[in-house]
Order: C-alpha cells, then sequence, then structure tokens
C-alpha cells in the first residue's frame, strides 16, 4: 500500500522562508524611507514659508511705520514670482493695542481672504492643512517694538504632489525588489534540491534494480559532497560484498564438500553489507532531516538579529514561549499517535503550557505597558491651555490626588510656596512633573529608606519666571546614571516595571510643555536636587474676583 502521507517541500520551504524576510525587510525598509522622505518635503514646505513670512515682515517695517499702505502694496506685487504664495495680509498696531488692516497681496486667480485678527496665537506656528499652509509671524522694528503682523497664505500643492510621487516610486521599487527576489530565490532553491533530488532517485534506483555499480556524482555543496562521499563507499564496500557473494556461489558448485559452510559465511556478510546499507541510508534521512532544521535556524537567527528595539524584548519572549509549546505540542501528537503517550508525559506537558501560557501573558502585557508609556511621551502639550491658579493650591491638590500612594509609605513631603502667589500658565504639565518627580523619589531614591523627606521650595523670580527646586535625602543617583537621567529608557529597575520613560517625560514637559529648563545635581548616599524654570505671568490676587481664588 503506497504511503499516502504529504511533508513539507523543501523548495516551497525555501522560498516562503526568503521571501517573507525580503519582503518584511522590503516593507520596513520602504515604510522608513517614505515616512523619511515625507518628513523631509514637509520640513522643507515649513522652512520656505516661514523664511517668505519674516523676509515680507523685515521688509515691511519701514512702510508699517510710516503708514505707506499703498506703496507696499505695490512692492508686494514681486511676490507672483514666489509660486507658492497665494496671499500675504499685513496688519499695523493702533494706539490702543488692536490690529488693523494694513496692506495686502493676492495672487491671481485666487481669491482673497479675510482678516486672520484673532488667529495671531493659534498660527504663530505654521498650520498645514487642505492643501494650505497659514502662518503668521509678528513684525519689530530696529529697537525690538512689536508693530504689526504678517499673514502668509502658502499653496501646499506641491508638498501632495511630491508625497503621491515618493508613494508610487516607493511602491514600483518594492515591487521590483519582490520580483527579483522571487526569480533569485528560484534560482536558489534549484540550486539546493536539484542536487538532493538526484541522489533521491538513484537511492531509488539502486534500491529496485540492486544494481550497486552506480555512484552519485559531486556537485559542489560541501555538505551533498561528504553525503555522497559516504553513500558511494557505502555501495562500492556492498558491491563487493555483492562480488565476494558471487565467487562463493561458484566455489559451492565446484566444492560441495565445504558448500553449507560456505554458504552460511556468505550469508553472514551479505546481512552484514546489508545491516550496513540501513544504516546508511538512515544516516541519508537524518542529514535531509538536519539540513531542513539549519535552514529553519538560519532564518530564525537572520529575523532575531534584526530586532534591537526595547519593545521587541517581552514580544520575543512570547514568541520563543509560544514556539516551546508547539514543539511540545508536536511531541504529545507523535506520542499520541505513536501510542506512547505516559501520563507522566501528559502531566509535565500540562505544567509547562501553563508556565508557557504564563509567560506569554506577562510578556505580551508588559509590552503593552511600554507602548502605552511610548504614547506618553509623545503626548502633545501644546494642547493645554493658560489659566490663571494659586500655585499653593495646585500643590494641595497634587499631594491630595498621591494620597492612595502616599498612604502606604511613611515619607514626609515639605512644600514651601506663598498663598498669594497666582500664575497664569500651563498646570496641566506642572501637574505632571511634580507628580513624576515624587514618585521617582519614592520608587529610587527611598528604595532602602523607612521614612524619607522631600523638600519643594517654590519662588518667583524677577516676576517673569518662577523657579521650583525638589530635593529629597534618598539614596542619590551614581555619576555615570545621572549624566543620561533624562535619556529615553534609562531605568534602575529594568524588568521590574521601569519602563525608563519618567524623567525623559519630565524633561520634555518642562523644556517644550513650558519652554524652561530643569538641571539635576546628586551625589550617591547625598540625596537629589532639581531645578526646574520656566517663564510665567504673575498674578495680583487683588485684580482677581473672589470666584478665581482658587
Amino acid at each position: 500500500m503506497p504511503n499516502t502521507t504529504k511533508f513539507l517541500s523543501i523548495k516551497s520551504l525555501i522560498i516562503w522562508v526568503v521571501m517573507g524576510i525580503t519582503s518584511l525587510s522590503l516593507i520596513v525598509a520602504s515604510s522608513v524611507n517614505l515616512f523619511s522622505q515625507i518628513s523631509s518635503y514637509q520640513t522643507e514646505l515649513v522652512n520656505d514659508v516661514t523664511t517668505l513670512a519674516e523676509l515680507i515682515g523685515n521688509s515691511a517695517v519701514n512702510s508699517i511705520e510710516l503708514d505707506k499702505s499703498a506703496e507696499l502694496e505695490t512692492a508686494l506685487r514681486v511676490l507672483a514670482a514666489a509660486k507658492i504664495v497665494e496671499n500675504v495680509h499685513l496688519y499695523n498696531i493702533l494706539n490702543d493695542n488692536k490690529l488693523d488692516f494694513f496692506a495686502s497681496y493676492n495672487k491671481s486667480g485666487i481669491a482673497p481672504v479675510k482678516t486672520k485678527f484673532e488667529q495671531t496665537a493659534e498660527l504663530s506656528e505654521i498650520l498645514v492643512m487642505s492643501g494650505v499652509a497659514e502662518i503668521i509671524r509678528p513684525i519689530y522694528n530696529d529697537t525690538n517694538d512689536l508693530v504689526g503682523y504678517v499673514y502668509l497664505r502658502a499653496s501646499a500643492e506641491a508638498l501632495e504632489d511630491h508625497i503621491n510621487q515618493s508613494i508610487l516610486l516607493t511602491l514600483s521599487v518594492f515591487l521590483a525588489c519582490i520580483a527579483i527576489c522571487f526569480f533569485l530565490t528560484l534560482k536558489l532553491q534549484n540550486a539546493i534540491t536539484a542536487p538532493i533530488q538526484t541522489l533521491v532517485r538513484l537511492v531509488q534506483r539502486i534500491a529496485r534494480q540492486k544494481d550497486f555499480s552506480n555512484r552519485a556524482e559531486p556537485n559542489g555543496i560541501k555538505e551533498l559532497d561528504i553525503l555522497i562521499d559516504a553513500f558511494n563507499g557505502m555501495l562500492e564496500r556492498t558491491q563487493g560484498h555483492m562480488q565476494r557473494q558471487a565467487n562463493a556461489e561458484n566455489e559451492y558448485r565446484t566444492l560441495n564438500v565445504s558448500l553449507e559452510e560456505k554458504v552460511n559465511q556468505r550469508t553472514l556478510a551479505l546481512k552484514e553489507a546489508n545491516g550496513e546499507l540501513i544504516q546508511t541510508l538512515e544516516k541519508l534521512h537524518q542529514f535531509q532531516r538536519q539540513m531542513v532544521q539549519n535552514e529553519k535556524m538560519a532564518s530564525l537567527g537572520d529575523m532575531v538579529a534584526g530586532v534591537a528595539h526595547e519593545v521587541n524584548t517581552p514580544i520575543g519572549l512570547g514568541v520563543t514561549a509560544s514556539t516551546m509549546m508547539l514543539d511540545r505540542l508536536a511531541d504529545m501528537r507523535k506520542g499520541f499517535e505513536d501510542k506512547t503517550l505516559k501520563a507522566s508525559a501528559l502531566a509535565k506537558f500540562i505544567t509547562e503550557s501553563e508556565e508557557n501560557l504564563n509567560i506569554i501573558y506577562r510578556n505580551l502585557n508588559r509590552a503593552a505597558e511600554l507602548i502605552s508609556s511610548f504614547k506618553q511621551v509623545a503626548v502633545d502639550q501644546s494642547s493645554e491651555n493658560n489659566r490663571i491658579f494659586s500655585f499653593a493650591k495646585l500643590m494641595d491638590e497634587i499631594l491630595m490626588s498621591m494620597r492612595p500612594k502616599l498612604k502606604r509609605v511613611n515619607h514626609e513631603i515639605v512644600i514651601h510656596c506663598a498663598d498669594d502667589l497666582y500664575i497664569e500658565s500651563k498646570a496641566g504639565p506642572i501637574n505632571q512633573i511634580m507628580i513624576n518627580l515624587i514618585m521617582n523619589s519614592i520608587i529610587h531614591g527611598f528604595e532602602f529608606i523607612e521614612k524619607g523627606i522631600i523638600d519643594i521650595d517654590i519662588v518667583m523670580q524677577d516676576d517673569k519666571k518662577i523657579g521650583i527646586t525638589f530635593k529629597d535625602n534618598g539614596g542619590g543617583i551614581p555619576e555615570q546614571l545621572r549624566k543620561r537621567i533624562f535619556d529615553p529608557f534609562v531605568t534602575t529597575k529594568r524588568g521590574q516595571g521601569g519602563s525608563g520613560l519618567g524623567m525623559h517625560l519630565v524633561y520634555n514637559l518642562v523644556t517644550q510643555g513650558l519652554n524652561g529648563s530643569i538641571s539635576v545635581q546628586s551625589e550617591t548616599g547625598k540625596g537629589v536636587e532639581f531645578k526646574i524654570i520656566f517663564p510665567v505671568k504673575r498674578i495680583n490676587p487683588a485684580n482677581l474676583p473672589k470666584t478665581a481664588l482658587f
């Protein structure tokens, strides 16, 4: 009865593995390249529009101060040479600090746009959407006095065309590379499998015809040549045994007296030859299985070598655990099919499965936490609006929100802040900064301290800046770690729940969200001191309504 069991083909395995790795690499490389090109195009557009706005503003200073709007409009006609410029407005500042329309330029065929008095703050940074880019820049005279604003509206169609061309080119290159890779893969699999198929056909022919005079030809592949040499040697020995057997039969006809003894000797020699043949064929199958396994391991090694990013560590552990479960499951299936499955093996499989599933769950959960932390780093703090608040009461609210965590420890937090300190600033980033600093001291600084002290001093500096000094008497920061304290993924709790993004987030909030600066001083065993300075607007409590005193 023919064997109908289906095995995985080496040909298809090589094609799927090579094409899979190549496709993944091309997708990643194409995505990175496309993202880089789009970012470059956007940056170029932003720089061009910002530069044009600055040049127009600098050229219009004298006209605005001398109130020569007609001459300025005539001069603005030279902007027709700038293909991307569609509309330009120039606003001057009246005595009551209100904005007034002064002059404009509208590209031929482009409809005028309404004034943007109320959007000077919103468009202080360039805004690109719906095929246009808009920006409003202030105009200062030689004495650095604000005399007006310039509004510039430019076409972003060129940016969209560049993006479309980049996408089309990337897709074309991707498809071409896939086609070339597929062609080369076919060549590779043919170079590897053709010698194996030739050897298999030779073995089958020898098994059918019993003609041991055939020999396999070398093909230039080192591993296969070793196998072919061993196989040819086996054939030579078998042929020799067969020849000796034939000679023995001839002697049998001439020497009837020693017939039985000679037959027994030749029969024994034949059995030895057949046993050696079986062992050699078994080695052939082992070599074939080993080649398949080596190919799998080589592909897996290439894939693992490409994984270097932080988030891939827990995912890699999850993949390893799941692969181990598949191997164990294959062993269990084989034992079940061979009817050799034992209760002890099944119990061991269940225990290992529980352990592997726990590993997979913990690492995938860890990966989700890392991704959540990455998203938190990328939060755009510019959406936070300014508001007026009491700094002392803001600190009270922060400590109140942290009360469930602070109740578990015996540490003391001392805040020095004037009760009448009212400012106008962004409360959201300040809230996040203080929470991160406090939790950093509790988790890292007071790790081996039963009762620590945190001092927070908040004072105004020249009525335009506020300074926050954060101190603790914890274990301090080693010098090699202090130099990288604000870098991402720097933590002493690697593998214990620490993502290394806490102080990086604080740095981004201070420098980007509050336009300030932060510095750190610390020595091992002498605590830590953070100094934060950022600009604010101080508010006199006497000028505020009672409902605003919070």
